[in-house]
């Protein structure tokens, strides 16, 4: 296995390529099928005929919450914040954009009528996050503040204000534990109709959550990937989808991880044994799969965390074959982009 640096995974991708808003149908992306020896342009709908009675679909039901926080230091200073979870009580983490950051004991007064106090840094003393609590007069929950003040998390490369069709589109149709900052985007192409039609062909389903965090957009720095640190993220493979997974293996099924932050969970479950907790596992050239057979994803970034676990699964030289084919044939990138069918390189 030869040694892979950061800019193996580099390419060009037109800035124009970049999807700023969904299609117009969920299942009217169009879908890089890249399984066989050559690829093949299909529309997302078509996936119901590309899989087999038995095989096992397996979906991230986290919920993207309205995570964007608006407001002001007490000396007038505007401010914002991402809230990347929730502790327990009304004790959040957050990224914080300010020009200067306040120190520990200052509250904010956030847009909708709600304060925040600053509480600390997190986890540790020299983290790179912040400890906030959440106050309200009608002492709301930081989900509800979320819910009744905040602004769906948009990614950076999405240039456009939050609407109400990004509230409604940047959002799974089976969605289901809030906590998430990034929506599982391969499974924003899913919706109550092609469910069905995998269900009638015999295709099964199951879930496991990740609550995705704002680290997925994180660039690796260093050329020497090895020395990246990976993001935590909270997950949890439920007793149910552990015996679907097992089940599915018995009888010749194939696991089918519906996004990468599916496969990062199955596979974080196989490599620590543990069903539930914070992972931070990076999925590099050379990882030995345990669960995932196939993979359903969007395109990726150039250089980021994301194209190094595609190429793991597939193959690097396949990858970067099917995302030239991809440009060249202008498939639409990233969050509300198209997607792609790809196969574990045995």
């Amino acid at each position: 296995m030869r040694a892979f640096t950061l800019s193996d995974f580099d390419f060009a991708l037109p800035p124009d390529l970049v999807a700023q808003h969904p299609a117009a149908e969920r299942t009217a992306s169009r879908l890089l099928d890249g399984t066989g020896d050559a690829p093949v342009d299909r529309i997302f709908r078509d996936l119901p005929g590309l899989l087999r009675s038995g095989d096992l679909l397996v979906f991230n039901d986290t919920r993207v919450v309205k995570a964007r926080l608006f407001g002001e230091k007490p000396t007038g200073g505007k401010l914002e914040l991402l809230v990347e979870r929730v502790l327990t009580g009304n004790e959040t983490v957050c990224h914080m954009k300010v020009s200067k950051k306040p120190p520990v004991g200052t509250t904010l007064q956030m847009v909708g009528g709600f304060t925040a106090t600053l509480l600390g840094r997190w986890p540790e003393e020299d983290g790179a996050l912040f400890r906030f609590a959440f106050q309200s007069p009608a002492d709301e929950d930081p989900y509800a503040l979320m819910a009744r003040c905040g602004h769906v998390p948009l990614p950076p490369y999405i240039e456009h204000t939050d609407s109400t069709e990004d509230e409604s589109r940047y959002q799974t149709v089976f969605a289901r534990v809030p906590g998430a900052v990034a929506a599982p985007t391969a499974a924003l192409h899913f919706d109550e109709g092609l469910l069905a039609q995998l269900e009638a062909r015999g295709v099964q389903r199951a879930n496991v959550t990740l609550h995705v965090g704002a680290g997925t957009f994180q660039p690796v720095k260093t050329e020497n990937i090895a020395e990246h640190t990976m993001h935590a993220e909270r997950y949890e493979v439920p007793a149910a989808t552990q015996r679907a997974i097992a089940d599915c293996k018995a009888r010749g099924g194939r696991v089918v991880a519906v996004g990468t932050t599916t496969v990062r969970t199955l596979e974080s479950w196989a490599k620590s044994g543990e069903a539930a907790g914070d992972t931070r596992i990076f999925i590099t050239p050379g990882f030995a799969f345990a669960h995932v057979d196939l993979l359903l994803t969007n395109f990726h970034l150039p250089k980021s965390t994301l194209m190094m676990l595609v190429s793991a699964l597939a193959g690097y030289e396949r990858v970067m074959a099917l995302y030239a084919h991809a440009i060249e044939n202008r498939y639409r990138f990233f969050s509300y982009g198209d997607a792609m069918l790809l196969a574990r390189q045995d």
